[in-house]
């Protein structure tokens, strides 16, 4: 196999065409091949195989500075830097699904937030300059759907500002992020990927003018001079052109031959350059090609001959909210729902599908869209934004400034809170509650079961006058978690026999973390020790009824899936504090670290966000207390 012979991008420039063509189908062969094992992106990884053989040929990694945005598309650039080693993809150990600094030289940027790339190439473009770098260059690849991004024009105005700078931009226009890109922008690409391009209308017409007697060739130099508006009417890449960059394409993303000679070009200009390849998102599998709904984006593991998954997991807690989003919609006219180009992966196809005039799709815009729903908000409708909870660290500014300022009725539904695990360090959603409990007035609801999430969802609905947040976990939804109580709006999910007074422990349980506080009182109940779990439901604002609770018993716990800085746990000690309750508090949450790629459960266990690891530091603290314990570690809890 010629893959196995490829070690580095510079072992591809000894190969023919033929060769080159040959490497492409043993690629996609082993992405289809691997990824199905594993799971991963595998549709954006098979309609950027020519292209990044030809970026690498082109460019001399990694001296040159080849960036991909968002990252997702990078497993070819993987194989042809010489990491090959698939069988533990983005598992503990093993590669990860994104560009990672650790696993290569060749590797530049970890973040796999989409529209950052050309924000990086601006930066790397300027320190070449600055240090007098002249033979070192930057080709920064984006499609077409993080093009949609704010943060990819405000970079391009000063891209453009600078034309003796040499950049290339790599528009990997698809015509998908997930699903079909939208918007105006995806509106002129069409155009420009639909119209006849302007150097082969001029090589047809010179050729015809040139045989045509007396007037011929003067006619075509007219027109030659005139081309900018020549360009305009034939292939409207004006929009590039109007910024002040050069404009190379569309360029057929699948033919590496054409690929090289417009990316040597454009790599010969002295200022930034725009080339514009047509690519096909999962090319090569039958089964991508054919799903219209993410041309297989981001799959788990599927039988390679089907495309089927290997298994079907239950209900998922992104499902239980598309189903009750439908069920609004039908009961309120006033519903509407947000997206940032993520259509599918938070559960509002079948809103969409339901009621297509009220959903809209804001491409990856997440500032855009939070001010965007403040001004529906205003207008009279409740819009509901779905977004991945990593993503709306974005749109903090927007969230506190247009909608929590103007008492908004926003619900913003956060995907994916938590640890997720294998997507690593950039897509774990451990900052939300933090920056959350910062927002005046903001209210934000941790469901702890299927049947809390749709209760919560249509409370979070309900308010008019301020912005609400609903998080939930990546994944199945567990069993339910009943109460057998209520203290204020808290749910009690456990509470101490008649007989007992003043409980060791108040345990506060925060959202889908029930049941392993559940399991973390059966532990401390065999040490002797008592306890009380309750669920606040809603974590912001702090019960009232929690701090006199808290009075009533000897230590407080708090454990939640987010980052302990600034979480839960503080809100909760702060509550106590103003309350005058001294009573010892302990916060089990996420360290503030960047977590590496692996399984949740993985994860979880490597932070020590475990039952037996925290009721073994329970124990402690209890026996502490008792004067039983000094020195000496507490008894270990099974």
């Amino acid at each position: 196999m010629l893959l196995t012979r490829i070690k580095g991008p510079r072992d591809l420039d000894r190969l023919s065409q033929e060769e080159l063509d040959q490497l492409a189908a043993e690629i996609r062969s082993f992405l289809v091949d691997a990824v199905s094992k594993t799971g991963g992106h595998l549709g954006p990884n098979l309609g950027v195989v020519e292209l990044t053989i030809a970026l690498h040929r082109v460019f001399d990694s990694p001296k040159d500075k080849v960036l991909f945005d968002t990252g997702h598309q990078a497993y070819v650039h993987k194989l042809l830097t010489g990491r090959q080693d698939f069988g533990n993809l983005r598992a503990k150990g093993g590669l990860s699904g994104y560009p990672s600094r650790a696993e290569s030289d060749h590797d530049v940027i970890e973040n796999s937030h989409a529209s950052t790339v050309l924000g990086w190439a601006d930066g790397l473009a300027k320190a070449n300059e600055v240090l007098g770098r002249e033979d070192h260059h930057v080709a920064a690849v984006i499609g077409d759907g993080a093009l949609t991004g704010g943060m990819a024009w405000e970079a391009l105005n000063n891209i453009a500002a600078a034309k003796d700078r040499p950049l290339v931009i790599v528009v990997n226009d698809n015509e998908r992020s997930y699903g079909p890109t939208i918007g105006g922008l995806a509106n002129h690409l069409a155009t420009l990927r639909t119209t006849d391009g302007y150097e082969r209308f001029l090589a047809r017409g010179k050729e015809i003018l040139e045989r045509t007697p007396v007037v011929g060739k003067p006619l075509f130099e007219t027109l030659h001079g005139a081309k900018k508006g020549l360009k305009d009417f034939i292939a409207p890449q004006g929009m590039f052109e109007d910024l002040g960059l050069k404009y190379i394409g569309p360029i057929d993303g699948h033919d590496i031959e054409a690929l090289e000679s417009a990316l040597t070009r454009a790599k010969r200009f002295s200022g930034p350059v725009i080339v514009h390849c047509l690519t096909q998102k999962g090319r090569g599998y039958t089964h991508a090609e054919q799903d219209e709904a993410d041309r297989f984006h981001g799959i788990g593991p599927i039988h390679p001959d089907t495309g089927l998954p290997v298994s079907t997991d239950a209900a998922s807690w992104t499902s239980v909210f598309a189903d009750e989003m439908v069920k609004l919609g039908k009961e309120r006219k006033d519903i509407v729902a947000i997206t940032a180009a993520m259509l599918q992966p938070v559960g509002l196809k079948k809103f969409a599908d339901a009621y297509p005039d009220r959903i809209f799709d804001v491409g990856i815009a997440e500032q855009h869209g939070a001010t965007s729903a403040a001004g529906l908000a205003t207008g009279g409708a409740h819009p509901v934004f779905a977004v991945y909870a990593t993503f709306l660290n974005r749109a903090f500014d927007q969230v506190l400034m247009d909608v929590a300022l103007h008492k908004c009725g926003v619900t913003f539904v956060l995907d994916r809170a938590g640890v997720t695990g294998t997507d690593g360090a950039s897509h774990n959603g451990m900052w939300d509650m933090s920056i959350m409990q910062v927002v005046p007035g903001l209210r934000l609801a941790a469901p702890r079961d299927a049947e809390q999430l749709r209760a919560q969802l249509r409370e979070a609905v309900e308010v008019k006058d301020a912005p609400t947040v609903v998080r939930y976990s990546k994944g199945v939804v567990g069993p339910a978690v009943p109460a057998v109580g209520k203290a204020g709006g808290m749910d009690v999910l456990r509470a101490p026999g008649a007989d007992v007074t003043r409980p060791d422990v108040l345990l506060v349980s925060v959202g889908a973390l029930a049941p392993m506080c559940l399991e973390i009182a059966d532990l401390l109940d065999k040490q002797g020790i008592t306890t009380t779990v309750v669920d606040p439901r809603w974590v912001k604002p702090v019960d009232e009824a929690l701090a006199p609770l808290a009075d009533r018993h000897r230590v407080v716990v708090t454990v939640e899936d987010n980052g302990r800085t600034g979480g839960v746990g503080s809100a909760v000690s702060q509550a106590l504090r103003d309350a005058g309750v001294d009573v010892p508090l302990r916060d089990f949450g996420i360290p503030q670290r960047f977590l590496d790629h692996a399984s949740r459960k993985e994860v979880m266990a490597e932070i020590g966000l475990t039952a037996p690891d925290i009721a073994r530091q329970v124990t402690g603290l209890v026996a502490k207390l008792d004067g039983r314990y000094d020195s000496e570690p507490a008894a270990a809890v099974d």
